[in-house]
């Protein structure tokens, strides 16, 4: 995994306690709710983030039939999280 996902991840786990705090403090629905879009919306690009650097490596590194199979396993993933 990339270091730029792996700081990406630490950032929404951040934001995911940031997020326990908030409901500790009894803060309101609305700004909890803030959050978890934010999180949300992290955990989105995360994804889109991984699709595209597997996606490059299958196209430069697999065999084209495998890298094919490989692409489109991958979009139907993606396709699952939307």
């Amino acid at each position: 995994m990339s270091d730029s996902v792996q700081q990406r991840l630490r950032k929404i786990e951040g934001q995911v306690k940031g997020i326990e705090r908030m409901l500790d403090e009894g803060r309101s629905c609305e700004d909890i709710l803030t959050q978890i879009m934010a999180v949300r919306s992290a955990l989105d690009g995360v994804a889109s983030q991984l699709v595209v650097t597997h996606c490059q490596e299958c196209l430069t590194t697999l065999p084209s039939e495998e890298a094919s199979d490989s692409v489109g396993r991958t979009v139907r993933s993606l396709l699952k999280l939307s």
